[in-house]
């Protein structure tokens, strides 16, 4: 088995076509169909069920795709590693973040990373913050995003910024007219909260616990998979939900929104890593443009968080940025 078989095969199983594949990989049609062959025959296991012109992964494809991707990533970074020899003229840094960060306060740290190592491509994927945690735990990425903490030991999480959660209802609610709203009444409206695993609504349920409230004890009216979507929801009238100020703030500019007057705390950005993987020389640079110390420079991993400068927590209230 080689890399480059790999290469193939998940070129092949995410476009679900080999003419696709063959086209991206700028490889003739027949060198695909050979590649895929081969891994077959070699190990005895169909990967690919063909129906009619097209084709799908078998059960076998779905577990293999799993691990041919983590090889690749494995592969990558240690391209990357020896790319730094030449001091960052090539190579990849792969990672993942929640989708509040991804959209709202990531992209100006990356542009001013790539400013500087413009030769460096930096490979985002966005999933909420247990899809983030555990593609760092697989090495799918060296360097995951998220907020709220990580109950992982083999994961070091460091502050990189500090953000704000806000209560936001439409502007027809009767919370609209409320001089402040207490953490009792959260009972008497319908909410709509992120899916679980979410670190939004992870950091909301933390802060109904601390209140004596349990998230059995409200009325949650829908789940939805993005802030977007949720705050769309709650702009078109329905109930209330807990979302980062930055992703409140179109709402609250154009009117469409209310931000209710109730105490919720602020909550932490982390950046995380393996414990076990050292840092690469270009994780290293994206961190310091975060204002986030040297790996030397930070603490052993024990409770597996550390805080990172004041630069970093004032740069994110300058942004009002979230997470997922």
């Amino acid at each position: 088995m080689t890399l480059e078989q790999l290469r193939v095969f998940v070129a092949v199983a995410e476009r679900q076509h080999m003419t696709r594949a063959a086209e991206a990989l700028h490889l003739a049609q027949s060198a695909v169909s050979a590649a895929i062959a081969a891994l077959e025959a070699r190990h005895g296991a169909r990967l690919f069920h063909r129906v009619g012109r097209g084709i799908e992964l078998t059960g076998a494809g779905v577990l293999f795709l799993n691990e041919a991707r983590a090889v690749l990533a494995r592969a990558e970074a240690a391209e990357l590693v020896l790319s730094e020899l030449g001091g960052l003229q090539r190579g990849t840094l792969s990672i993942h973040a929640s989708k509040t960060i991804a959209s709202y306060w990531l992209p100006r740290h990356i542009v001013s990373f790539r400013r500087a190592h413009p030769a460096i491509d930096i490979r985002l994927s966005v999933g909420n913050t247990a899809q983030v945690a555990a593609a760092v735990h697989e090495g799918l990425a060296e360097l995951g995003f998220v907020e709220g903490a990580i109950d992982d030991p083999m994961l070091v999480a460091t502050e990189v910024a500090r953000d704000q959660l806000v209560v936001v209802v439409g502007a027809d609610h009767s919370w609209c007219r409320a001089n402040r709203v207490e953490m009792a009444q959260l009972v008497d409206t319908e909410w709509v909260l992120r899916e679980p695993g979410s670190g939004t609504r992870s950091e909301f349920e933390a802060a109904l616990e601390s209140a004596g409230i349990s998230l059995k004890d409200i009325k949650v009216a829908l789940e939805l998979p993005t802030n977007e979507a949720i705050r769309a929801a709650v702009e078109a009238g329905l109930g209330a939900t807990a979302i980062s100020a930055s992703v409140a703030a179109p709402g609250l500019e154009a009117g469409l929104l209310h931000q209710v007057k109730v105490a919720l705390p602020e909550r932490a950005f982390h950046a995380l890593r393996h414990v076990e993987r050292p840092g690469s020389v270009a994780a290293e640079r994206l961190l310091a443009v975060m204002g986030v110390r040297s790996q030397a420079e930070r603490p052993t991993p024990g409770l597996r968080r550390s805080r990172s400068g004041g630069s970093a927590r004032s740069s994110s209230r300058r942004a009002r940025s979230a997470t997922a």
